[in-house]
C-alpha cells in the first residue's frame, strides 16, 4: 500500500478532509481563517488525510498546497484538473502524496499514461468516476484510489449532490479491483457518512460541510456514533 491509502486503512475514521479557499460559486470557505488553521482543526479531529485544491474555480493555488504539505505529517492529495505530465510531477515538488485524475476529462488513453506515470513517481492516483463505464477504464485500480464524485464537476459542483450515486456505483468500484473505493463531495450530514462507510466505502472526502462545521471534530465525533449505533443495530 501507499503512504495515503496506509493512512485510509489504518485510520478510526478514514476521512479526507478537504481545504479550499471558496465553492464553486466564489463564496468564502475559510471565513477569516488561515489555511494553518484549519488545518490544526483537522489534525484535532483526527482525520486521515488531507486534500488541498490547487484549481482557480476554488481559489486555490500551488503554494496553498506547499504550504499545508510543509505544516502536516498527514498524506496530502492535490485537486486539480490533471492533464499533463508535468503537474503530476509538480504535485510530488510540491509535497502531494496523491493526485486527483477526473476520469470524465480524460480520454483512456492519457488517464492510463497519468496513472502509470502517477505511480512511476511513487504518488496514489485519486481516481474520480462519476459512471460506470469510467470505473471500468480505470487502469491498474488495484493501485488506485476509485473514488465516485457526488457531484458535477461541468457545473462547478454547484448542484446538488447525489449520494445515491455512490451507493448505485459501489459494485462496480469494488469489481475494478480497487481496495479502496471512495465517496467524494456532498456529504453534508455525519449521519450520511456513517451509512456510506456502512455500505462498504473505505473512506470519504469531506470538504464543505467540514469547512463550514463550528467544530470538525465534534463532525467526526458525530459521525463516529452513528457508526457505533449501526454497528450495535447490525448484530441484534
Amino acid at each position: 500500500m501507499s503512504r495515503f491509502t496506509t493512512a485510509l486503512a489504518a485510520a478510526a475514521t478514514p476521512i479526507v478532509a478537504e481545504i479550499k479557499p471558496t465553492d464553486g460559486a466564489g463564496a468564502d470557505l475559510l471565513r477569516g481563517r488561515t489555511p494553518a488553521q484549519v488545518l490544526t482543526d483537522y489534525h484535532d479531529a483526527g482525520v486521515a488525510c488531507v486534500s488541498v485544491v490547487t484549481g482557480r474555480w476554488f481559489g486555490g493555488t500551488r503554494e496553498l498546497l506547499r504550504d499545508v504539505a510543509a505544516r502536516t505529517s498527514l498524506p496530502v492529495l492535490q485537486k486539480d484538473f490533471v492533464i499533463r505530465e508535468a503537474q503530476v510531477r509538480a504535485a510530488r515538488e510540491l509535497g502531494a502524496s496523491a493526485v486527483l485524475l477526473t476520469a470524465q476529462l480524460l480520454p483512456a488513453a492519457a488517464l492510463h499514461h497519468l496513472v502509470e506515470h502517477a505511480l512511476s513517481l511513487g504518488l496514489t492516483p485519486f481516481v474520480e468516476v462519476t459512471t460506470a463505464a469510467e470505473i471500468a477504464a480505470v487502469p491498474h485500480a488495484a493501485d488506485c484510489v476509485v473514488a465516485v464524485n457526488n457531484k458535477n464537476i461541468r457545473t462547478r459542483e454547484q448542484d446538488g449532490a447525489d449520494l445515491g450515486r455512490s451507493l448505485r456505483l459501489l459494485p462496480a468500484v469494488l469489481a475494478s479491483g480497487t481496495g479502496f473505493p471512495v465517496s467524494a463531495s456532498g456529504i453534508d450530514e455525519p449521519r450520511e457518512a456513517a451509512e456510506l462507510l456502512a455500505a462498504g466505502y473505505a473512506g470519504l472526502l469531506v470538504g464543505t460541510a467540514l469547512l463550514h462545521a463550528a467544530s470538525p471534530r465534534a463532525w467526526v465525533d458525530e459521525l463516529s456514533r452513528h457508526r457505533l449505533e449501526e454497528g450495535r443495530h447490525a448484530r441484534q
